[in-house]
């Protein structure tokens, strides 16, 4: 009912281009370039980031052939290229299944000027304000906004003399951005500013349903949630997935308040990813959860005789044991990231 939801509403992403492949990637051997545009991956249909993404979570883990299919601007001649895997990102935490391949989407940088400062913040303390250019740091030209998130994170706690243009003049300031902490622990400086950066109209996808068509997507999107989520687990536990992606109430919460400050369309997606997975996880056959109980209901379905009472009660015992397991663990997870 919320993907019903979503897909009446209309959903919206971008086309994914390549912006920069590294040297001696996957990508790079396959014969990729810069500014084609993904189309699809093994032959499912890429047209947006999210799209691209869920296509490859799909080959985490494993070995074999993938299939991408790109076209270059201006052209509907698809050439399909082949990228040989070989336990792909097995075991990583959090793996970026993009730069896995060795590719960097392309993005905006946008012009480097102020939109907004974050109240008492190092920008604001530093006498930032909205509007300000920012022509240098350190004497270093700032090309663009994406340069000078990259300057600013590459230096936590570490003066940073700026020179900005706003409209009384030229200004030099002090800038010291403050330490933050990644979800992998390393240190990153952050300044308190936002910029404007837009998206060419061009590579914008907006996609509306009617609400019979919106039954159909979410049917699709539900059952295509509850593919990735058994893969996932399978691949969990055959170790071509890290267990410490698995997550915990702390991290749902957390991902929950993020969703809802991107808006109602991100938080009710988020819920329904949610509801799709815990639905999945309560039909496993363990003891203890619903696919427990229709587990033991089988041989009585055939037999007409119920499991005795000691076969369950042992049954009940190791589900027990593995589900608080399974919860220690992802407990844990969520601690180890704070």
């Amino acid at each position: 009912v919320l993907f019903w939801i979503i897909f009446m509403a209309g959903v919206s992403g971008v086309m994914p281009v390549i912006g920069a492949i590294k040297s001696d990637s996957p990508a790079a051997r396959a014969g990729l370039e810069v500014g084609q545009e993904i189309v699809a991956v093994d032959g499912d249909e890429t047209p947006t980031w999210q799209t691209l993404q869920e296509r490859l979570i799909r080959r985490i883990g494993e070995t074999g052939a993938l299939q991408i299919s790109v076209k270059n601007s201006g052209s509907d001649n698809v050439e399909n290229k082949t990228i040989a895997l070989e336990n792909w990102l097995a075991g990583e935490e959090a793996p970026d299944m993009v730069e896995g391949l060795g590719i960097t989407l392309w993005v905006p940088r946008g012009e480097p000027v102020v939109a907004s400062v974050v109240a008492d913040s190092p920008a604001a303390r530093a006498g930032l304000q909205e509007g300000d250019r920012i022509e240098s740091a350190d004497g270093q030209a700032v090309a663009d906004w994406r340069a000078w998130q990259d300057y600013v994170r590459a230096r936590p706690q570490q003066p940073i003399h700026l020179v900005v243009m706003r409209g009384d003049g030229r200004h030099e300031l002090e800038l010291t951005p403050e330490r933050k902490i990644d979800d992998e622990g390393k240190a990153f400086g952050m300044a308190g500013l936002a910029g404007k950066i837009e998206w060419p109209e061009a590579m914008q996808r907006d996609f509306s349903y009617n609400p019979i068509a919106a039954i159909g997507k979410a049917l699709d999107r539900t059952w295509a949630t509850v593919t990735i989520s058994l893969d996932t687990m399978k691949k969990m536990v055959l170790g071509m997935v890290s267990a410490k992606n698995l997550s915990g109430p702390i991290t749902i919460a957390k991902v929950a308040t993020a969703s809802a400050q991107s808006g109602w369309e991100p938080y009710l997606a988020f819920l329904a990813f949610l509801s799709v997975s815990l639905g999945v996880l309560n039909l496993l056959p363990i003891p203890v959860l619903d696919g427990g109980h229709i587990l033991f209901s089988l041989p009585e379905l055939f037999t007409g005789r119920p499991l005795s009472e000691k076969v369950q009660a042992v049954g009940y015992q190791i589900g027990l044991f593995v589900v608080v397991g399974v919860m220690v663990l992802a407990l844990y997870n969520d601690l180890a990231r704070l």
